[in-house]
């Protein structure tokens, strides 16, 4: 054997580097410095995977948390030939860990670990398109209300006919690779659910799949980046979805419940029901595929009459018509027969979507059915109607069931904690000083003394929960503040405009137009304003709009990506907008010296989940209002304020005009859930620190 490899043997048989070697490598690679916190972080994250005891980190913008986890996940991977999982929320994460952060890594790591790590990105199988499909074409469809526009018609055939142009030149077939994006409707017309896939040995085009070689680089790597939805998949269902790994490493973790929820979630319609039924009339008896269509029609007429919102009792009515779904799925199903080889992969094809659909369909019913069985307080799940309204130059979709898990603890104590060691990081885990509200949502017991709040009741096996529950002392976790490079008391000013009238439902009142006009003049631009609602974001870009002397922004005016970037680029523009901007906006510089929050961001009280969720608290003997409601509002309150500071030099003013921050009793827990900045009520202290820092970027 030459020598090259006898000497790259014996670097392998050495002992592997610290990992505070490793960091000092990697920070030194990317051309940055060593901060205390991301060392303290680093450290934990080793110590929890050689422990097996779980970590909550939190670390603020600037720490370089990315760093602190990577490396020993890197060094421990390495070191047991295992893989790693590194979960997150977002596209723009899994992009700069797999297009920058790693890259970089493996590069610096190579020497001292003698191996070079691999990573890889992994997603939903629906996330890729299928060679398959493309070339037998997706499974005939029922007429969708947007599509009787011939116009809408041309524009879907367009973008198919550039996905089958795509197919060729694709190497990943991976549908974030694709810019401009498609709608979902084009979409699928060439991806299918891991349900409907034919499988690699059974598909012609099983060996060129781009999911399965996905799958296959994953199978190979050190690090697997993939996101929550998928971790959620893998937790649900049978099948194995993600390659064996002892560790995962949760990012954003601040929204790992919403997108579990989000997976978990079942929908019905006429619409779905009538897709089942034609995807099977051809391959079952005319008859036995009628009567799924008119337990279709029959559901359709009756969600129509229904009032939208949350069920708390299953009429009649809709459980005999569940009924009739849930049993004309099954005789559909028993029609079918079980899955065989078929001659022509196109058949076999048809009959695996056919087959998914009805067990879709089949299944839903009986959950939907199930969900009304135990008593309110002991349910797991909630159930509700939505009748979306009719949008601008598009008919209204069909009313559709849902039926959501009211805690998803159960499934994540179950699937995740018990199996593995979790690291669980974000800018964002403490709230109101603890990392304890957001432990109790994931599943996690207590760190010490009773709970202030009873946990949510468990998705899944009550037998399970309540096993699990008893082993609470044997999953043991710890919390890590890593801290923040930033001296938020000299960096920012918190400003709650207590002189203000409370929010009321009717809209901002021109004391609230005032108040956010002034501010902005101030700040001589400079403003990212966050509004709960887009209601609220509308009404105040088209009543400002013409008085301010700064262009303004809003969100809906064109693509969200693009708005940002024209803010970035202009400092004296404004932004408003809603949900996303709230956690998806990085503009550091002078373009951003103030961010405005209209009001306390608490989900809306006829939200069916969250309601469900602030009963079921309440009803094991909870404070359901601070444990859902306030959580919430604190966690968007933590992320709307993390807006402000981006780089060192960053300086500015969150401003938050609703008086209940300061007036109310929980007003104590949201304030410190926020950023430690120097706090005001006064209006005229703000506005002239405002002018000080417009005047300092002016001259400058």
């Amino acid at each position: 054997m030459p020598a090259p490899d006898l000497l790259s043997d014996a670097v392998r048989d050495a002992p592997l580097p610290d990992v505070a070697t490793l960091l000092a490598a990697a920070v030194e690679a990317v051309g940055g410095a060593e901060r205390p916190g991301q060392v303290r972080m680093a450290e934990a994250v080793e110590k929890a995977i050689a422990s097996g005891e779980h970590l909550a980190a939190q670390a603020g913008t600037g720490t370089g948390k990315s760093l602190a986890y990577l490396v020993p996940a890197i060094r421990h991977a390495v070191d047991k030939d295992t893989t790693v999982v590194v979960s997150t929320a977002t596209i723009a994460l899994q992009r700069q860990l797999v297009d920058r952060d790693l890259p970089r890594l493996a590069e610096a790591l190579t020497p001292l670990l003698g191996v070079e790590p691999k990573f890889a990105i992994l997603k939903g199988r629906r996330n890729y398109l299928c060679l398959h499909r493309v070339q037998t074409g997706a499974p005939e469809e029922p007429e969708e209300g947007g599509l009787f526009d011939p116009q809408q018609l041309s524009v879907l055939g367009r973008q198919v006919k550039r996905l089958n142009e795509w197919a060729d030149e694709t190497t990943t077939g991976d549908r974030d690779e694709l810019v401009p994006g498609v709608s979902e409707q084009a979409w699928r017309q060439v991806s299918v659910t891991a349900r409907e896939c034919l499988g690699a040995q059974r598909c012609p085009q099983g060996t060129e799949c781009f999911a399965e070689q996905a799958r296959a680089e994953a199978g190979e790597a050190h690090i697997v980046v993939t996101n929550h939805a998928l971790l959620a998949i893998d937790a649900l269902e049978d099948f194995q979805v993600l390659p064996e790994h002892d560790v995962v490493i949760v990012d954003e973790a601040h929204e790992l419940v919403d997108r579990v929820t989000s997976v978990a979630t079942d929908d019905l319609s006429a619409t779905a029901v009538e897709v089942a039924a034609r995807r099977c009339g051809r391959l079952v008896e005319e008859g036995v595929a009628d009567r799924l269509k008119e337990a279709g029609e029959g559901l359709g007429l009756l969600l129509e009459e229904m009032p939208p919102g949350r069920m708390d009792v299953l009429s009649p009515a809709l459980g005999n018509t569940l009924v009739a779904v849930r049993d004309a799925a099954h005789a559909c199903l028993t029609a079918l027969g079980p899955e065989r080889k078929e001659n022509d992969p196109g058949d076999m094809a048809a009959r695996k979507a056919a087959r998914s659909s009805l067990e879709d369909l089949h299944d839903t019913a009986v959950r939907l059915l199930d969900a009304f069985t135990p008593e309110i307080a002991a349910r797991f799940d909630v159930v509700w109607l939505d009748k979306p309204f009719a949008q601008e130059g598009r008919p209204r979709r069909p009313p559709s069931l849902h039926v959501a898990p009211i805690g998803v603890g159960g499934l994540l104590r179950t699937t995740l904690f018990d199996r593995r060691t979790a690291i669980l990081t974000s800018a964002t885990l403490t709230l109101g000083g603890s990392f304890e509200p957001l432990a109790r949502q994931w599943g996690l017991p207590p760190l010490g003394g009773e709970e202030k709040d009873a946990p949510l009741p468990a998705a899944g096996d009550a037998g399970k929960a309540a096993e699990a529950a008893k082993d609470d002392d044997k999953m043991a976790w710890s919390g890590l503040d890593a801290g923040s490079p930033f001296d938020h008391a000299k960096a920012g000013i918190l400003y709650v405009a207590r002189h203000l009238p409370q929010p009321g439902r009717d809209g901002l009142t021109d004391a609230y137009l005032t108040e956010i006009t002034e501010l902005i003049e101030a700040a001589g631009g400079r403003t990212l304003g966050l509004f709960s609602s887009m209601r609220a974001a509308r009404q105040a870009a088209d009543e400002l709009k013409d008085h301010l002397s700064h262009p303004l922004l809003c969100q809906g005016e064109d693509s969200t990506s693009l708005l940002v970037k024209r803010f970035a680029e202009d400092e004296r523009t404004c932004l408003f907008g809603t949900l996303s901007l709230w956690q998806g906006v990085d503009v550091p510089g002078p373009s951003l010296q103030l961010v405005i929050m209209d009001r306390i961001p608490f989900p809306r009280p006829d939200d069916p989940v969250t309601s469900a969720r602030q009963r079921a608290v309440a009803a094991r003997g909870g404070n359901g209002f601070m444990a859902v409601a306030a959580t919430h509002a604190a966690l968007l309150l933590a992320q709307g304020a993390g807006r402000l500071l981006r780089s060192m030099s960053d300086r500015g003013v969150v401003a938050i005009l609703d008086p209940r921050l300061a007036t109310a009793r929980y007003g104590t827990f949201l304030k410190a859930s926020l950023p430690p900045f120097w706090p005001t009520t006064d209006p005229d202290v703000v506005r002239n620190a405002l002018r000080r820092l417009d005047a300092a970027v002016t001259s400058a």
